[in-house]
């Protein structure tokens, strides 16, 4: 397991990674054994150092930045084939990217710029995933953010982006996830809703999408830039007279088959300026694929409200279409569709209706508590068949909320609340006694059976079972429902060995 700035955002407290105190994460990545470690703390293996040159931390001071602030944090660390990692950093906010041999963080050619692909200031937030040898990232091209992209690069296609200072298109979105699915990238984030400007600065979840296939559009129009970009609100509400809306998206999984539908799950907060509360709604993605072939969204002028666009006046062939495809036979590649289509396009990339969660309601919700879910990671293959679906849920007070999700009569409903862990450990986490419990990233390893959970100081290990706390009580460990835990009688075979007597095991 490799361990940096970025990783750490992707990973009781019985077991916790130390670090060297003056590294903090930043200008290194780490390689961990998590699987040989034993005792209450494991160590790096090999520490891989990438460090700004002095020229760009003096600019980087120059430009007004505290010398913290002047160093290379890794945003981007990403498995680009069998061997390779592709790593980029914010360089002291000259972000720069390089190539490592996986199994000895060994450089391999010269670096290149990282504009596009990783942020210049570490707080931003950036998503990124390689496909079909294609890099596509999110984040902003700039040092005073302003220009957010969604961009393509690297591989055998050209490079394309979103349309530049556009705010029909992008406008100051946080990125969250990425996810290769089908003949598509889809993006979640959360951005200011341009509909609503009239409302100040309301911020609505979304879901766009980018055709892998897309190759931009004509030298007249759209040219080094997106022709299929579409986007559409995720809608995560409480359904009644009057909906009550979730809009901060705080973390969403990959896509996941659950139940015999690909979903994705993902978790919503209030704003901080309201009552505090938390959602989790699940997204059938063919509900999200049917979005984008519904009506489109259009402002017929500056001041005006937003409409659906009548669909008799949308142009043929459909814009935001992949090229190539069955209904698209004609145009074998998008720099051939016309300029009608195009033009539409770039001027409606909004979708009018929302993305509904499954059930139409929120799957999990939790309001007026002292604290909010900001992540979750799902283990659908748990239980000794694997047939089992858990869901944990992560805070930022430090706490981990599990759960066994029942599908046995619908998707998702029913679902059993099994424990509530606090797996901040102030020992090893507290810096001058300074405590931050926000858990920023979390990751199920099933070899361990383990979930990694990281803070902004360090990261700890916590186990998927509990099972000893059951003691040599048979009625509470089948009362609890832990498909980590079951009951073994004596003589019954269990992974290949013979049990003496009854007992408790994790499985």
């Amino acid at each position: 397991m490799l361990l940096s700035d970025l990783l750490s955002s992707h990973f009781s407290p019985s077991l916790s990674i130390s670090l060297p105190p003056s590294s903090s994460g930043r200008d290194h990545i780490y390689t961990v054994d998590t699987e040989t470690a034993n005792g209450d703390e494991i160590f790096f293996s090999k520490k891989m150092t990438w460090k700004s040159r002095q020229a760009d931390v003096d600019t980087c001071r120059m430009k007004g930045k505290h010398k913290d602030e002047c160093h290379n944090f890794i945003k981007v660390l990403l498995q680009q084939n069998g061997d390779t990692l592709f790593v980029c950093g914010t360089n002291a906010f000259n972000p720069s990217c390089r190539t490592y041999k996986m199994d000895s963080l060994e450089a391999l050619g010269e670096e290149i710029s990282g504009m596009a692909r990783c942020p210049y200031d570490a707080k931003h937030a950036n998503v990124a995933l390689f496909a079909d040898g294609k890099l596509y990232s999110a984040t902003v091209t700039d040092f005073l953010a302003i220009d957010a992209v969604i961009y393509r690069s690297l591989g055998d296609s050209p490079t394309l982006r979103t349309v530049k200072h556009d705010s029909k298109w992008l406008k100051e979105p946080y990125f969250v996830q990425a996810v290769n699915y089908g003949d598509f990238i889809y993006f979640f984030f959360r951005e200011i809703a341009m509909e609503y400007n009239t409302m100040g600065k309301v911020v609505f979840p979304r879901v766009a999408r980018v055709c892998k296939n897309d190759r931009g559009g004509s030298p007249r129009v759209l040219e080094k830039q997106w022709t299929s970009f579409l986007k559409s609100r995720l809608n995560c509400s409480i359904p009644g007279d009057s909906h009550f809306y979730f809009n901060i998206l705080q973390a969403v999984t990959d896509v996941i088959h659950i139940n015999g539908r690909d979903v994705v799950m993902a978790t919503f907060s209030t704003p901080y300026n309201s009552i505090p509360g938390s959602a989790v709604c699940a997204y059938d993605m063919a509900e999200v694929a049917r979005a984008f072939t519904g009506r489109f969204k259009e402002q017929k002028s500056p001041d005006s409200t937003w409409t659906p666009f009548p669909e008799e006046r949308v142009p043929k062939p459909r814009p935001g279409s992949c090229a190539g495809t069955p209904s698209m036979e004609r145009y074998k590649v998008s720099n051939e569709f016309p300029d009608d289509t195009l033009n539409f396009i770039k001027m409606h990339p909004l979708m009018d209706e929302a993305v509904p969660s499954i059930a139409h309601r929120p799957w999990f919700l939790k309001t007026m508590v002292r604290y909010r879910l900001t992540r979750i990671v799902v283990d659908n293959e748990a239980g000794p068949h694997r047939n089992h679906t858990v869901v944990f849920l992560g805070s930022e007070k430090g706490i981990i909320l599990k759960f066994l999700a029942k599908m046995n009569k619908g998707f998702l409903n029913d679902s059993l609340f099994l424990e509530e862990l606090n797996v901040y450990n102030p020992d090893k986490c507290s810096i001058d006694g300074v405590e931050d419990k926000r858990i920023i990233g979390m990751q199920i390893d099933s070899k361990s059976n383990a979930l990694w959970v990281a803070f902004t100081s360090c990261v700890v290990k916590v186990p998927l079972s509990r099972c000893e706390r059951h003691g040599r009580c048979k009625k509470s460990c089948i009362a609890s429902r832990d498909p980590y835990c079951g009951w073994v009688s004596e003589g019954a075979l269990k992974r290949g060995e013979i049990t003496r007597k009854a007992r408790l095991l994790h499985v």
